[in-house]
């Protein structure tokens, strides 16, 4: 459906509950065998009717969320926000929930559930999923409830998500995806029987979205199968955290001149490379993966303090999970934690990406590296002697690898 089609959709179907009727987005089936709707919740006794009856979910967000005393939450695609008031009362009267919907009759619908079950804590906000009107690093959580699907814009609303997080923000959305790809015969039938299957993703497609926009320790756990390759699914994942007043975030071609800047500072040290000039970006961008690369960035200014980039060490199928990294931080802001915030992070996105070995080489006279490397689970695999020629001085290399232990086991 197209973007007007899907208001217009929900928002009948708020009219609908409005008059009393209990609402479905799928199949009857389906609706009565528990995997949509309210069926999907064990914790409703205190809700309002109207809430309840007016629930279109296919899991229960709010389970799985973890939620704490004092957070602030954001429920995309809100609805008759049955999982803002169950959100509200997890996080009590210190925190804060936001429920976002396009449609004007949910949003009344939901303004009514929350006044006649007496949270104050709720604030619901008319507006896209796509275009959050909210401020960045606004969040604690994110949740939502078979809604994200429905985009036709995938990407711009995983963007936005990582944009309102905090650092180590999480986000824990209940969704429909499918296993595979069906073919369009099977997809017609499932959409045919269970309505919000449209626009579903595989789950591969699904956790590539996730870490491009940014996002580690992505986990998508299939729950109910509804037939033809489409499940009911938990997605979660996690913003990098980062140090105080800094954020960690995937590099853009905008961030070239402040990369490279810290690139030649590190090279200027004439401890981080055999190389004396950074290349220029697109010599840069050709050398390295096109994910797996990130940026520290100070909250305030904006200003990049550090990066980490990722090189394929082969062209071959066997490599493929193999890679060879480089990590650098302004010199002026070193031991303040930034290079392990880079490194924690790019470790955990490898390991989203399939990435089994992280290896790279260290001068041995650079102890901060080497140190670093260590108490992150690399090990040095061996020393390759008077392997080129530095200023002059013939040098050795250290062989530093780091193997997962989820990852190709």
């Amino acid at each position: 459906m197209a973007h007007d089609e899907i208001i217009d959709h929900y928002s009948a179907l708020a009219r609908a509950a409005d008059s009393g009727r209990v609402v479905a987005d799928c199949g009857q089936d389906a609706f009565e065998q528990g995997c949509f709707g309210a069926a999907g919740y064990d914790e409703l006794g205190m809700l309002p009717e109207g809430a309840v009856r007016a629930s279109l979910g296919c899991g229960n967000p709010v389970a799985v969320a973890e939620l704490k005393h004092g957070e602030t939450v954001l429920d995309l695609g809100s609805g008759s926000g049955i999982d803002v008031l169950l959100s509200a009362r997890r996080v009590g009267k210190q925190g804060k929930v936001y429920g976002l919907d396009a449609s004007p009759d949910m949003l009344a619908r939901a303004r009514h559930n929350a006044e006649q079950a007496g949270a104050t804590n709720v604030e619901f906000l008319h507006g896209t999923i796509e275009r959050v009107p909210l401020l960045d690093r606004s969040v604690d959580v994110i949740i939502s409830n078979c809604v994200v699907n429905l985009s036709g814009d995938k990407a711009a609303v995983l963007a936005e998500a990582f944009r309102v997080l905090q650092p180590g923000g999480r986000f824990g959305v209940s969704d429909i995806v499918v296993d595979g790809e069906p073919n369009a015969a099977r997809r017609a039938a499932a959409e045919q029987r269970i309505g919000c299957v449209a626009g579903a993703l595989p789950v591969g497609e699904y956790r590539a979205l996730l870490v491009a926009a940014g996002f580690i320790d992505v986990r998508i756990t299939l729950t109910a199968g509804h037939g033809d390759g489409v499940h009911s699914a938990i997605v979660q994942a996690v913003k990098p955290t980062a140090g105080p007043g800094m954020e960690i975030r995937p590099m853009r071609p905008a961030d070239a001149e402040q990369v490279l800047t810290i690139y030649q500072a590190g090279l200027d040290t004439g401890q981080a490379s055999f190389e004396t000039t950074a290349p220029s970006w697109e010599g840069f961008a050709a050398g390295k993966l096109p994910y797996l690369r990130y940026v520290a960035a100070d909250i305030e200014t904006g200003e990049i303090v550090g990066w980490v980039a990722a090189s394929a060490v082969s062209a071959r199928p066997v490599y493929a999970g193999v890679v060879e990294h480089s990590v650098y931080v302004h010199p002026g802001c070193q031991a303040h934690g930034i290079g392990r915030a880079l490194m924690s992070t790019f470790i955990a996105a490898s390991e989203d990406a399939g990435v089994w070995t992280i290896q790279s080489g260290i001068f041995p006279e650079n102890a901060a590296s080497l140190s670093l490397h260590q108490a992150l689970g690399f090990r040095v695999v061996g020393t390759r002697e008077r392997i080129g020629c530095h200023h002059g001085i013939w040098r050795d290399v250290l062989m530093i690898e780091r193997r997962s232990t989820a990852v190709g086991r």
